[in-house]
């Protein structure tokens, strides 16, 4: 009697389409994310509910990593949104309150150095990876320096700044929920142009965002924001170029960076920085609180809403801040000018205030 023929091994599936599964469903589950909140009149839920759903994908294993490119790209096209709301009336307000400006970026240095003290003390890392983590504002920036630094864990660097960066845009967006800002787009357009003059708008601000990306990334600190975001000042103010922005295509741009700061968080950078967690967070909120109070102190100099002057003041990431400004109707140049001033200070300064923090960790610590 022969033999009954074995059975043929199933096939394992194979990585690839493992992978365009995880993609899928990451992709899925950002859309239905910024969808519920939306829904809610959450502020730039466009950009937190990728973020959140970044994190969850980011600590679930998922191993995905969003090419940087699209992460300058989404930032690029936030600075030509920026741009788009630009008039000359901002700019001359910027230049009237320059002295204010200058005042409040000072203020929150010093507080963000007073609590990098504290937490590098007693918070449980080491000292000069700690100093790296807990500088102020300009995140990527942070990160791209400590990698250059022997002593430094970029990882752990990346992680407390981005820890930083989820609790201020959380509360950020909490705070102008509860102060019942609307969050109606009111600076971008409806889908994408139906007729010749409309495409060749919208070519245009595609050109002005991929060639400042091109041209002032790693040339500028933000510079995949801040390049698009000159260049379409300059051509928009001037009459120049009309520059076209979709709602497609800025929900792109924002599902683009709240994914890529959300994948950031991975299980080894989170066990590594697992015990000082809770009070990593606590010194973001009392740091968040702490500018809070400054921005009152700015209301009332620059006669500008608490709104403004919160998000103007608040530690977070300068394309963050953006977003929830735009979402908000915030005074967007006032955010603007504040935050960029601030990031460029601290690019300039930022060595000189980690070396300074690593210097109160405890001798058992310091690397």
């Amino acid at each position: 009697m022969a033999p009954s023929p074995t059975p043929a091994p199933s096939r394992p599936s194979s990585p690839r389409m493992h992978r365009a599964g995880l993609w899928l469903a990451l992709f899925v589950a950002c859309c239905v994310a910024s969808g519920v909140l939306n829904y809610w009149h959450m502020p730039a839920g466009g950009f937190i509910g990728p973020m959140l759903v970044g994190i969850a994908f980011g600590i679930g294993g998922s191993g995905l990593r969003l090419p940087r490119r699209c992460f300058k790209l989404g930032q690029g096209t936030v600075g030509v949104l920026i741009a788009h709301a630009m008039t000359m009336s901002v700019l001359m307000t910027i230049l009237d309150g320059w002295l204010v400006m200058l005042l409040a970026t000072a203020i929150t240095l010093l507080l963000s150095l007073l609590v990098g003290i504290v937490l590098v003390r007693y918070g449980g890392l080491p000292g000069s990876t700690a100093a790296w983590g807990t500088t102020p504002g300009a995140a990527a920036a942070m990160v791209a320096m400590a990698e250059e630094r022997e002593d430094t864990d970029p990882r752990i660097v990346a992680a407390m700044q981005y820890v930083r960066v989820v609790c201020v845009v959380l509360v950020g967006a909490l705070v102008s929920h509860w102060l019942g800002v609307s969050d109606t787009p009111s600076r971008s357009g409806g889908g994408f142009p139906d007729n010749l003059a409309g495409t060749v708008d919208l070519a245009i601000t595609l050109a002005v965002i991929v060639g400042g990306v091109w041209l002032c990334d790693r040339r500028l600190p933000a510079g995949a924001l801040l390049g698009p975001m000159l260049i379409g000042t300059v051509l928009h103010l001037a009459g120049w170029a009309t520059l076209s922005m979709p709602a497609p295509l800025l929900m792109l741009a924002y599902g683009f960076i709240g994914v890529y700061v959300g994948l950031r968080f991975d299980r080894d950078a989170l066990a590594t920085v697992a015990r000082s967690l809770g009070k990593m967070v606590m010194a973001s909120i009392v740091l968040i609180g702490l500018c809070a109070l400054s921005a009152l102190l700015m209301v009332g100099l620059m006669d500008t809403s608490f709104i403004t002057a919160y998000l103007a003041t608040s530690p977070g990431g300068l394309d963050s801040m953006t977003i929830i400004a735009i979402d908000t109707h915030a005074d967007l140049g006032l955010v603007v000018a504040l935050q960029t001033l601030r990031l460029f200070t601290v690019v300039l300064i930022g060595p000189a205030m980690a070396r300074f923090i690593a210097r109160f960790a405890p001798s058992a610590n310091t690397s």
